[in-house]
């Protein structure tokens, strides 16, 4: 399906329709995007586009009820736009919509005047992007699973339940019941459904949605996709309030939302629910699952009966949309970047695109396998990801839209950078000369702050001292002389003792910053302080090996063979570090061999022995001068482990101004909280300079 330019300008700038043919275009291209949509959910179609779309054919309609096309998508389950052939039980209806606060606090207090009196209660609970599905059992027993359709019939889909977790064959109680609810993939169930893809060679699912429609409806493939089934209603439970009924699904043994950090709670003012709302809309990134909005219903059955349903969507209960975290849009050329390891990075450049307030531009393109795989052709329109703080990514092409005006990617023959050779070997492609190749990018890496932190060795002085042929790895760094620095330009005596100084000092940098200043591939900071503090010298870890790796937590089998392949590369760097003395010192407390069955992951002695510990916002007190790195360093030198995001395994978050979304839902799991200056108390004897 092509989209008229026209509709793309209705879509973005949600201008009024102001002829009967644009009234009629729209109409056309919202049935075919709902089409798709409901159907295998490959619509060329952003939500924010194709509700903007369906607003102003409303509103269209609303000024010009004589022109109102009967197939007019307004007011219809699915927009009118899909089928079912076996009869539902009970109509299975949409959500209203509403996009603000205010449109909120209007439409609950239009309730309000429909049942005569306030709301009983609110219940909050997170809108799951998958699919509307009705399961029904007979004496517990699951024997049919119906697609919503058009609300009055649905598409039978029971071959699949099999593969949905969350949506027992068999109940606890042997009763006669419709659940009803969402189906989708997780992000880690997306992820593994396209690697099982790519494995046959079938073409990746643009986003989890196209997937879990996809996944539903097959029939004969030779793999298995798994799902998630999350209940959220039944028929047959008629008498319970929505929280009590969410609570009876439970123990019925069906999947809720009640498990999550999103987890759906009753309220009893408009005032709480908005609050409610935008906890849910904090916690969207870390969520396991994709969401689209926030459903807001009327919490007892009396409120749900007295102010029933309309043709479309129950009166008692509306989805508070929010910004769309996926877009569609153009892939006008690919970039090839040299990192400083030597890999050669795809990146996509993109027709710019706004999702969730950022602009994106350029997004991720893994490897050349994956492009290869993925069938990307340049001119393709595509589907971007963008959620939260992650850098965005294109999954695949909408091969229905191709025109025919696309064309293939070109992949490089030589290094973009240097012109030698590619090492084609494994997926991710690289310069044979590795790290050589980016030997400027590398020393400036290594006197990062984070890393050997030397004062005054910046990007210019890099460039100098590498084009100069002075230093052709980092361990050159410390063999510099007072007279080779006179020898560059704009160095004087002053500032070449000044950077042999810091030289100097870097050399009795602790090992894990000297470990991490390599950029070994699959290691950073934290991890650098692992290996540090699972071997406790450089001669250590130069001989270690996978298998030897592997015991180092966080550190898994597919890691360790990258990181123990990296070493055996960067054996003869490491033997002139050692050679010079550099990385001797070791921080963090030496973590002893496990005996075998023993999981336990940090040292005995330290205040946050057994500690897993997220930091955010700004520190205050003691810790105003420490770096988020350095803040991490203090938690692990004092036994703790360090994480960046909160999950149920977190135990302390230290909480500092600003704290932000981490906050909430560290206080939605009952995590314990610190401020800055309570954990410098209880970290004291570990901070910098304590004795």
């Amino acid at each position: 399906m092509s989209v008229p330019g026209s509709m793309m300008t209705c879509m973005t700038d949600n201008t009024a329709l102001l002829s009967p043919a644009a009234y009629t275009e729209a109409v056309t291209t919202a049935l075919a995007a709902s089409a798709a949509y409901y159907g295998d959910g490959t619509t060329p179609l952003g939500d924010d586009e194709y509700d903007a779309l369906l607003r102003a054919i409303a509103a269209y309609e609303e000024a010009h009820p004589d022109e109102a096309l009967a197939e007019s998508p307004t007011g219809k389950v699915a927009g009118g736009a899909v089928q079912g052939d076996v009869p539902h039980s009970v109509p299975m209806l949409s959500l209203d919509n509403v996009f603000d606060a205010d449109e909120l606090t209007e439409w609950a207090a239009g309730l309000e005047r429909r049942l005569g009196r306030p709301v009983a209660g609110w219940c909050v609970e997170p809108k799951l992007d998958g699919l509307a599905v009705a399961a029904r059992y007979r004496g517990g027993r699951l024997v049919q699973v119906l697609t919503r359709g058009d609300g009055l019939a649905g598409e039978d889909i029971t071959h699949t339940a099999d593969a949905v977790l969350g949506l027992p064959p068999v109940l606890t109680e042997p009763i006669d019941v419709e659940l009803r609810g969402e189906v989708l993939l997780t992000t880690a169930q997306f992820e593994e459904a396209n690697r099982i893809r790519l494995a046959h060679e079938a073409t990746p699912f643009a986003h989890p949605r196209s997937g879990a429609a996809g996944t539903l409806r097959a029939k004969d493939r030779p793999y298995r996709i798994e799902l998630t089934f999350f209940a959220y209603g039944a028929i047959g439970l008629d008498d319970l309030g929505h929280l009590a009924l969410l609570e009876r699904l439970a123990v019925l043994g069906a999947n809720t939302a009640a498990g999550t950090a999103a987890a759906p709670m009753r309220h009893d003012t408009v005032e709480q629910v908005q609050e409610r709302i935008d906890v849910i809309a904090g916690l969207r990134a870390d969520l396991p699952f994709g969401i689209d909005g926030v459903v807001v219903k009327a919490d007892t059955a009396e409120d749900q009966r007295q102010a029933g349903n309309g043709s479309r969507a129950p009166r008692w209960a509306v989805a508070r949309k929010l910004a769309a975290e996926h877009k569609v849009t153009r892939l006008l050329a690919v970039e090839w970047n040299v990192g400083r390891t030597g890999i050669i990075a795809p990146r996509a450049v993109l027709e710019p695109v706004v999702i969730d307030g950022v602009t994106v531009t350029y997004a991720t393109l893994h490897n050349p396998s994956d492009i290869t795989r993925r069938g990307l052709m340049v001119g393709d329109q595509v589907f971007v990801y963008r959620a939260g703080d992650v850098i965005p990514r294109v999954e695949a092409p909408l091969v229905d839209q191709r025109t025919g005006a696309e064309t293939p990617i070109v992949f490089p023959e030589a290094c973009p950078r240097c012109g030698d050779a590619i090492d084609t070997s494994e997926q991710r492609w690289r310069c044979v000369r590795g790290r050589s190749c980016q030997a400027v990018a590398s020393v400036i890496y290594a006197a990062g702050r984070d890393q050997l932190d030397i004062e005054g060795l910046g990007g210019t002085r890099a460039v100098q001292l590498v084009e100069a042929g002075l230093v052709k790895d980092i361990a050159d760094l410390f063999t510099l002389t007072h007279e080779q620095l006179l020898g560059l330009e704009r160095m004087g005596e002053t500032s070449a003792g000044n950077l042999l100084t810091a030289i100097e000092t870097a050399r009795g940098a602790a090992l894990n910053r000297v470990f991490c200043a390599l950029g070994v591939r699959g290691t950073g900071r934290t991890m650098s302080r692992r290996i540090a503090a699972h071997f406790g010298s450089m001669a250590a870890i130069r001989a270690a090996d996978a298998d030897t790796l592997a015991g180092v937590d966080g550190i898994g089998t597919e890691k360790a063979r990258v990181i123990a392949a990296e070493l055996v590369e960067l054996a003869p760097l490491l033997d002139k570090l050692q050679a010079l003395e550099v990385g001797t010192q070791v921080t963090e407390p030496q973590q002893p061999a496990a005996a075998e069955g023993d999981d336990t992951e940090q040292p005995a002695g330290g205040p946050l022995t057994g500690e897993a510990v997220v930091v955010t916002g700004s520190m205050s007190g003691p810790l105003a001068a420490l770096s988020r790195n350095e803040m991490n360093e203090l938690v692990e030198r004092a036994g703790g482990k360090a994480s960046s995001s909160v999950s149920k395994r977190t135990t302390l978050l230290v909480a500092g101004e600003k704290a932000g979304s981490k906050r909430t839902k560290a206080e939605e799991l009952s995590i314990r909280i610190l401020t800055p200056e309570e954990f410098a108390t209880l970290v004291a004897d570990f901070l910098p300079g304590a004795e």
